[in-house]
């Protein structure tokens, strides 16, 4: 999912569009504010005094917006902006929803979008879950492990049982070499409390390539590196790559826990300094990656190479 550049002439009509919608419901969220001054700088790359520009009609926008990438692209932006300081008002939504309709483009997102705003809690986490990577997770464990794989894996993950072999099969990656892709998985699990696959608490080994993406690409595990990982990620799948942007946006932006266990929340992230730099940038450092690593993508003969040289190979480049 690579960030497409408008004109400055479309650009300057998305940017009024989305001051339009950040203030539909009030005063602008200092997130939201951060995400639109960090767009207009890195992707729009315009001089435009945010505070300044008229408000926006949906016909007027969708006037100035003939591209179908561009218009997915500024409703996938709008759904980020929406969910930066909290769960969206009603007249946000109404408001995302209006400027969507008007050009033309209908997704999923914007459902679940309606289904948060209205708090209908049950069916907006079953609706993201089977829609996001944890969906595709599951489809690919089935697929790769069938359903006593799936169960097993699930119940590992809840923390019921454990899978002796399997985790061992993993722990042996402790004694490659210290530079290698493999043992820096290990080492990252380490430091950072985390349950190998087949130890209770342990990921579906489906599921690994996100933990492998923040090795590949150095990203930590407080909530700025899990976006940047999410973006990252979003970067290089080639199918519904936004709903990972979202989903990490949701827990660490709009503090809604969308996890299919318990978990910490954070709100405004994406406010912080150079945050939304840094979640652009990540995202178009995964787009030039060579291989979508969440489609089944088989990591086992990266596992001894040194980290260096799978990065080469996958094209993974240096962080700006």
């Amino acid at each position: 999912m690579r960030l497409l550049q408008p004109d400055p002439a479309a650009a300057l009509l998305g940017l009024r569009a989305m001051k339009t919608m950040a203030g539909a419901a009030g005063a602008i969220g200092p997130s939201q504010r951060a995400l639109m001054e960090a767009a207009r700088r890195v992707i729009l790359r315009i001089d435009a005094d945010i505070d300044a520009l008229p408000p926006i009609t949906p016909d007027e926008l969708a006037a100035g917006f003939p591209s179908p990438e561009l218009r997915q692209q500024f409703v996938n932006g709008m759904l980020v902006v929406a969910l930066a300081d909290g769960v969206p008002a009603r007249e946000t939504v109404a408001q995302v929803e209006a400027f969507a309709k008007a050009l033309q483009v209908s997704t999923p997102e914007l459902h679940d979008l309606r289904l948060l705003a209205e708090i209908r809690m049950l069916l907006f986490k079953l609706d993201v879950l089977r829609r996001s990577q944890i969906g595709d997770i599951m489809k690919n464990q089935l697929e790769q492990k069938g359903p006593l794989g799936l169960a097993k894996s699930v119940l590992v993950l809840r923390g019921v049982m454990e899978d002796k072999a399997l985790a061992a099969r993993y722990r042996a990656w402790e004694k490659l070499p210290e530079d290698t892709l493999g043992h820096g998985l290990v080492a990252f699990y380490a430091e950072n409390g985390f349950s190998l696959p087949g130890e209770r608490g342990g990921f579906p080994e489906a599921g690994l390539y996100h933990d492998l993406s923040h090795v590949l690409g150095g990203y930590g595990t407080d909530p700025e590196g899990e976006v940047q990982v999410a973006s990252f990620s979003a970067g290089y799948k080639r199918a519904t790559p936004f709903y990972l942007v979202m989903f990490s946006v949701l827990i660490f932006s709009a503090g809604v826990n969308v996890r299919p266990t318990p978990g910490y929340t954070t709100i405004g992230v994406l406010g912080n300094p150079g945050m939304a730099e840094r979640m652009f940038a990540a995202m178009e450092r995964g787009a030039q990656v060579n291989t979508d690593l969440s489609d089944k993508w088989d990591y086992w003969p990266y596992v001894e190479l040194p980290l260096d040289e799978v990065r080469k190979r996958l094209n993974v480049v240096p962080a700006a």
